[in-house]
């Protein structure tokens, strides 16, 4: 999509939303009622979700681990003697229609906003956030300028993570291949129509190189590409130790079927993008062996908390809460221990305290929020092993 058109779209929503603020929609982001008396002791949450499109397996998992910490909170007694209301809605996976949705939920009076989940279409939410002051909490947008105005390079004041960036990423698979694959040589074929894929590539790069690595070549596909064997054929015929393949799940799921299929046995590493049951059911047990991604969390971690959140997940939804689920969770969790220094639900008071939390405890780890509004926290390597994804080591930033 073309800036300038976002840019007019948005200055659109923008407009109309205040005007209906001026025609009398005011009001706090705590729901009392619109008499004295009538206390409804409600908080609204809005969840701007990928629930169809693209990406609907990341939004529909980071809805229902959202939706999972709300009912905990809510049955505990709720946060300021109030309860949480969730308000969810689609955004289809398209910029544009998270940039409406968002605008929707302004006027719902909420009093942060969970998602979307890929930094593009964060990117489409984000001018109505900051121009209306309601913090944006992603769960899962790891580009780096998510939480950046690209123009002036300050912090956007409402947006903030709970996922680490692409430059963690990236930098954790290549010292993962260099160190623990013993790898000295590496192919990069990654998704250039994607920003995300592309800030994988340039560090994963950078640090294998620096750890002694050689990049035989970088080459690329695009989104909806389906046949990857002529490019395949040229890799298989360098013979590298490791194929890093940044990209999503939708593409990488038959380039690695089709990277088996032509004999290449090299063990082959991505990102947080390849976490979907698609893998398997697409490529095939035997194919994914000797494959790993970067990623949040493993549900098969012993700590307690972990132990905790994956068995109330499978109560509830009779599935495994794969990364998004878990990064869902903490968004409102941390949404909440933001409310709770704050003092009250105001959209304000809760960025100025999100942007001074230290020491939460997450599901996808323990983290602290940087000056740029990011988690410090340590990153876990998965395998595939036979269709199933286990826990291959952490690595700590």
């Amino acid at each position: 999509m073309k800036k300038n058109n976002r840019k007019k779209i948005a200055a659109l929503v923008i407009m109309v939303f205040m005007l209906a603020i001026v025609a009398g929609c005011g009001g706090g982001a705590a729901d009392n009622g619109d008499k004295a008396g009538d206390k409804t002791e409600t908080i609204n949450v809005g969840l701007n979700v990928e629930l169809s499109g693209g990406v609907a397996s990341y939004g529909t998992n980071a809805r229902d681990g959202a939706l999972l910490a709300i009912e905990q909170i809510n049955a505990e007694g709720g946060v300021l003697g109030m309860q949480l209301k969730p308000i969810v809605r689609d955004c289809k996976s398209i910029a544009d229609e998270a940039m409406s949705v968002s605008a929707a939920l302004v006027n719902e009076k909420i009093v942060a906003q969970i998602g979307p989940l890929t930094s593009g279409n964060v990117a489409g939410s984000t001018p109505i956030m900051m121009e209306n002051h309601i913090p944006l909490i992603a769960p899962a947008a790891t580009a780096v300028n998510v939480t950046v105005d690209e123009k002036t390079g300050k912090t956007n004041e409402y947006i903030f993570r709970v996922c680490f960036i692409d430059p963690f990423q990236g930098t954790l698979m290549a010292q993962f291949a260099a160190e623990n694959m013993e790898a000295k040589t590496a192919v990069i074929y990654g998704d250039n129509s994607s920003d995300y894929a592309k800030g994988l590539a340039q560090y994963f790069e950078k640090t294998f190189v620096e750890k002694g690595g050689k990049i035989l070549a970088t080459e690329g596909y695009v989104k909806d590409d389906r046949d990857f064997r002529a490019t395949l054929t040229k890799i298989k015929g360098m013979n590298p130790d490791f194929i890093y393949v940044p990209g999503y799940y939708q593409e990488i799921a038959p380039l690695i079927k089709q990277a088996r299929e032509l004999g290449i046995t090299a063990p082959m590493g991505g990102g947080d993008g390849w976490d979907s049951p698609d893998m398997v059911s697409v490529a095939g047990n035997e194919a994914l062996n000797n494959t790993y991604f970067t990623n949040h969390y493993s549900s098969e971690d012993k700590d307690p908390n972990v132990v905790q959140f994956v068995e109330a997940y499978q109560a509830k939804y009779n599935k495994d809460p794969d990364g998004f689920a878990a990064l869902g969770y903490d968004s409102v969790k941390i949404m909440v221990l933001g409310l709770e220094e704050a003092g009250e639900a105001d959209p304000g008071k809760l960025a100025a305290a999100l942007s001074n939390i230290t020491d939460f405890v997450g599901i996808t780890g323990n983290m602290s929020i940087d000056e740029q509004h990011n988690p410090v926290k340590a990153g876990v390597i998965i395998e595939f092993k036979d269709g199933k994804q286990v826990m291959n080591t952490r690595i700590q930033p």
